[in-house]
């Protein structure tokens, strides 16, 4: 150790490994969530699609993805730094830390669009679209904001902590182009556009998932302040780590509170998705204090009680719930930077909220309608009713439990 910088630079690249590594854990909460939240007939292909897609997200996001997002923005391979896996001490950490944090992130985007067209899109035009969304799509909106390009100025003032709009939003945006298209699963409405539960197959999973999730985003939010090496860094990162707590804990209530108030009833479900909604409504701004982040916690959870039953008056068929908690809610924390943190100008929080999610939908839009076109994005009617498991996988999740 010749110095403080050596000291430093070890911090810095340890708080991205480390934090990236929970993040990552938030692949297996994503999984066990729609697991859940699905019937047992669609498990097995649920949870192909969980690892495949973390799978395909880390590839292409290093081969082209990264350095189209923190290059100059029209390269589409990586640097020579980084496909040869060298530390760049002019960057202040290794370089090969911050693409492993970085990359997490574009598999969390990629995960919310997997619960939301669940149990009748075809595997492989969801594959597709990730290669898509990890190399093309999340990149270019991430080089106008992480990447520093502030779209020639567009997007000038335009403040994401750790990604509510940037990485939530996006797959919220992606998520509702496809849904649009995919439609709903049978038998969800009836002809009188009443709507018909279709519980899931297990909330011990849901619950599980959720924890690992809530787990996970600690990594998230604290490992977006990119540094350790000193004393407000670790004060920075203690804010950050306690108000992501607060606004889970705060969304969490809320949800259960409005359900017992409407329903009569504490909805699990809605609880589970409330702490999220909170977790969501936060990273946008998880370092503007314990008050701040309990508001923003108490409105995520609501809003998706509210969001919810919304979406169905819509026809828009989400099974878990990704919507509500990753567009909506994530809508919400990023405006409420605005609000809150007087340094930032509640304006470019809209511009940022609509310039991001009308390019992230219409382009999502257009790569699933083409896909729909020439491969088709939904599996037959008799698939659907029989479960997606053994048409896409030849598996079944639960072999010894057969339907009658």
């Amino acid at each position: 150790m010749e110095n403080f910088a050596d000291v430093k630079y070890i911090l810095d690249g340890f708080l991205f490994v480390f934090a990236g590594i929970l993040v990552m854990w938030m692949a297996a909460g994503f999984a066990m969530l729609e697991a859940g939240l699905t019937r047992t007939k669609n498990n097995a292909t649920v949870l192909t699609k969980n690892i495949a897609l973390f799978a395909i997200s880390c590839i292409m996001f290093y081969f082209v993805g990264y350095n189209f997002m923190y290059g100059e923005g029209s390269s589409f391979i990586g640097s020579g730094a980084m496909l040869s896996g060298k530390t760049n001490e002019a960057m202040g950490y290794p370089v090969m830390a911050d693409f492993f944090f970085q990359v997490v992130f574009v598999a969390t985007a990629a995960s919310v669009i997997s619960g939301t067209i669940a149990e009748r899109m075809k595997l492989w035009p969801f594959l597709i679209f990730v290669v898509i969304l990890s190399g093309v799509i999340y990149p270019i909106q991430g080089h106008w904001t992480w990447g520093g390009s502030e779209l020639g100025g567009v997007l000038s003032g335009f403040s994401d902590f750790a990604g509510s709009t940037i990485v939530h939003s996006v797959g919220g945006w992606a998520a509702l182009a496809g849904v649009l298209i995919l439609g709903a699963r049978k038998g969800k409405y009836d002809k009188n556009g009443n709507v018909r539960p279709i519980p899931g197959s297990n909330l011990t999973l849901a619950t599980l998932g959720t924890f690992i999730l809530w787990m996970g985003w600690f990594g998230f939010n604290g490992g977006s302040q990119l540094a350790l090496g000193s004393k407000a860094d670790i004060d920075g990162i203690a804010l950050v780590i306690a108000d992501t707590n607060m606004a889970a804990c705060a969304g969490a209530i809320a949800a259960a509170l409005l359900t017992q108030f409407i329903y009569k009833k504490v909805d699990l479900t809605m609880v589970l998705n409330g702490a999220l909604a909170g977790l969501v409504s936060v990273t946008a701004g998880p370092d503007l204090g314990m008050v701040v982040s309990f508001i923003e916690g108490i409105v995520g959870g609501a809003l998706v009680v509210i969001a919810v039953p919304l979406w169905d008056k819509l026809k828009i068929d989400d099974p878990v719930g990704a919507l509500s908690v990753h567009l909506v809610a994530g809508i919400w924390g990023t405006l409420a930077v605005g609000i809150f943190n007087p340094d930032v100008s509640f304006i470019a929080q809209v511009k940022g909220v609509v310039v991001i999610g009308i390019f992230v939908f219409v382009t999502s839009f257009i790569v699933w309608k083409i896909l729909d076109l020439v491969i088709g994005l939904r599996v037959d009617e008799e698939t659907e009713v029989n479960g997606l498991d053994i048409h896409e996988t030849g598996l079944e999740a639960y072999p010894e439990f057969k339907r009658a």
